[in-house]
């Protein structure tokens, strides 16, 4: 992901709101419920990135014509979709900024679809470690013995996760 500046921060009107949960419920479906608020704040970038900050921290993140919640807020309110668990001997790799290959991935969830985001988490404790764009569908990443499988696009420490108000 390219560097980004914050251009402007504002509240959005509640139809826009709605509109956001609905492709967030596309995304993770009754998960989504996880991050409602009264007051949702825009963070728009100098790139296609823009963020959502619910109650004043940027919880989700719209990126690609798709929303998705960001590494902080899949730790601060943990859902159950759209997860490719990793092995130990991936972690270093993908907390890093690396792509996930295939010999690395213990489980995916039956949700998880092609072209869509999705969440990397560590098989012991699922902590979440990036956030990814699936290549594949799951059967067909249950299928495959090599390649890469998911895209890293948001990791701990890069631009998103360091990202100051």
């Amino acid at each position: 992901m390219k560097k980004f500046v914050v251009k402007k921060r504002h509240t959005i009107r509640k139809g826009q709101v709605a509109e956001i949960f609905a492709l967030l419920k596309e995304q993770i479906g009754e998960g989504a419920a996880l991050f409602s608020a009264d007051t949702i704040e825009i963070l728009e970038t100098s790139t296609d990135l823009a963020f959502y900050l619910v109650n004043k921290k940027p919880v989700l993140m719209e990126y690609g014509g798709w929303v998705f919640p960001t590494l902080k807020g899949a730790i601060e309110r943990p859902f159950p979709q759209r997860r490719i668990s990793v092995d130990a001997g991936a972690i270093p790799y993908v907390v890093n900024g690396a792509d996930v290959m295939r010999p690395g991935i213990t489980r995916v969830t039956s949700d998880v679809r092609a072209h869509a985001p999705v969440l990397v988490v560590d098989e012991r404790h699922q902590k979440p470690l990036a956030i990814g764009l699936a290549l594949f569908d799951a059967t067909q990443i249950e299928q495959s013995a090599a390649g890469k499988m998911c895209k890293n696009v948001h990791y701990v420490g890069d631009e998103i996760w360091n990202v100051e108000l």
